[in-house]
C-alpha cells in the first residue's frame, strides 16, 4: 500500500481567493512573503511604501493588510493608524492589520493603535501562514457579525414599521382613513379636559348622511361606501386640521372643534352642509348626490359637564334635524 502524497492530505484552505495586501519597502522581503503566500491560494497585491498602501487599501480592498513598520513615507505604524481611525468608514470598513517588525518599539506602537497582530523578521513562513489564516478568521467572524447587526437593525425598522402599522389599523377607520369611534373617545376626553381647564370654548358635531338606507338600496352598498368616503373628505376639505373627525359608526360621523365659539360652530357646520349638498360625484357611471343633517352642540352649556353630555346634546340636535326635514343643521338649544 502505497503511502499519500503530502499533497494529497492537505486539506484545501477555507479562505482561499481572499484579498491580501503586502505593504513592504524591502523587495525581497516582498517578494519571498508573496510567493509564500501564493501557495494558499490567496489573491495578493503589493505596495512599496506607506503611501501607495493606502492608494492599494482604497481601490482593492484587502481582507487582511500585512504592513511593514518601517516604510519610507508614510510608516507601517501611520498607515494602520488611518485604517483604525477609519473602521466605520465605507472605504476601509473593517480589515486586520498584520505588522511586520524587526524592532519591539514599533511593534507596541503599532499595537496600541489597533494592529491586531504582529510578526518578527525576520519572517518565518510557517508561522506567517497560521497567523494570515488566524487574521482572515478573525475578518470571517467580524463580517459575519457585522451582518447580524444589520439584520438586526432591518428587523428593529420592520418591527418599527409594523408596530406603527397597527397602531394606525387601531385608531383609524380603514373605508374613510378618519379616526375610529374608540380612538375619538380618548382624544375627546383629552379636549373636553383642556376646553374645561382653559376655559375656552368647545364645539361638537354629529353629521348623518340623510336616507343612507335609500342609497344603499338603490346604487348597491359600494356605492354607499363610496358616499361615505366622500363625505369624509368633504369633512377634510371643510374642517381645521387641529379638528377631530370620526366615523362615529355606520353612516355617522363626528367632529370636534377646539376653541370654536357657537357662531363660528353654526357658520363651519352650514358651509360643510352646503359643500356636502353641492357635491356630485359619479358611480358605475351614474351621478350620485347626497345630503346630510348635523346637530351641533358646544361647551360650556347649561347642564353639560362631562364628553357624554357634549355629544349626547349633539346626538339630539342632530334627530332634531332629521325630524324636521333632513339637509339642515340644528343646535341644541334650537
Amino acid at each position: 500500500m502505497t503511502e499519500p502524497t503530502p499533497s494529497a492530505t492537505r486539506r484545501p484552505n477555507p479562505f482561499a481567493g481572499r484579498r491580501v495586501l503586502v505593504a513592504d519597502d524591502d523587495r525581497a522581503v516582498l517578494s519571498l512573503i508573496v510567493q509564500g503566500l501564493a501557495a494558499g491560494g490567496y489573491d495578493l497585491a503589493e505596495a512599496h511604501d506607506g503611501a501607495s498602501a493606502l492608494v492599494r487599501i482604497r481601490d482593492f480592498k484587502p481582507d487582511l493588510i500585512l504592513l511593514d513598520v518601517e516604510m519610507p513615507g508614510l510608516s507601517g505604524v501611520e498607515v494602520c493608524r488611518i485604517v483604525k481611525a477609519n473602521h466605520a468608514d465605507s472605504a476601509f470598513g473593517f480589515v486586520p492589520v498584520l505588522l511586520m517588525t524587526a524592532r519591539s518599539t514599533g511593534k507596541v506602537e503599532g499595537l496600541e493603535l489597533g494592529a491586531d497582530d504582529y510578526l518578527t523578521k525576520p519572517i518565518d513562513m510557517l508561522e506567517l501562514s497560521a497567523r494570515v489564516k488566524s487574521m482572515l478568521r478573525l475578518k470571517a467572524l467580524q463580517d459575519e457579525l457585522a451582518q447580524k447587526c444589520r439584520d438586526l437593525d432591518r428587523m428593529n425598522r420592520d418591527l418599527e414599521r409594523k408596530g406603527l402599522e397597527l397602531e394606525q389599523l387601531a385608531r383609524v377607520d380603514p373605508l374613510t382613513s378618519l379616526y375610529n369611534r374608540r380612538f375619538f373617545e380618548e382624544r375627546f376626553y383629552v379636549e373636553f379636559a383642556r376646553s374645561q381647564r382653559y376655559r375656552v370654548p368647545l364645539a361638537c358635531m354629529m353629521l348623518d348622511i340623510d336616507h343612507f338606507k335609500l342609497v344603499n338600496d338603490t346604487y348597491s352598498h359600494p356605492a354607499g361606501d363610496k358616499a361615505l368616503k366622500e363625505l369624509a373628505l368633504a369633512m377634510r376639505r371643510t374642517l381645521r386640521d387641529v379638528d377631530l373627525l370620526a366615523r362615529y359608526g355606520g353612516e355617522e360621523f363626528v367632529a370636534v372643534l377646539p376653541e370654536t365659539s357657537p357662531a363660528d360652530a353654526h357658520l363651519v357646520a352650514e358651509r360643510l352642509r352646503a359643500g356636502v349638498e353641492g357635491l356630485s360625484f359619479l358611480y358605475d357611471e351614474k351621478p350620485l348626490k347626497i345630503t346630510v343633517s348635523i346637530g351641533v352642540s358646544t361647551y360650556p352649556l347649561p347642564g353639560i359637564s362631562d364628553p357624554e353630555g357634549l355629544l349626547r346634546a349633539a346626538d339630539d340636535a342632530l334627530y332634531k334635524a332629521k325630524e324636521l326635514g333632513r339637509n339642515q343643521v340644528r343646535f341644541h338649544e334650537e
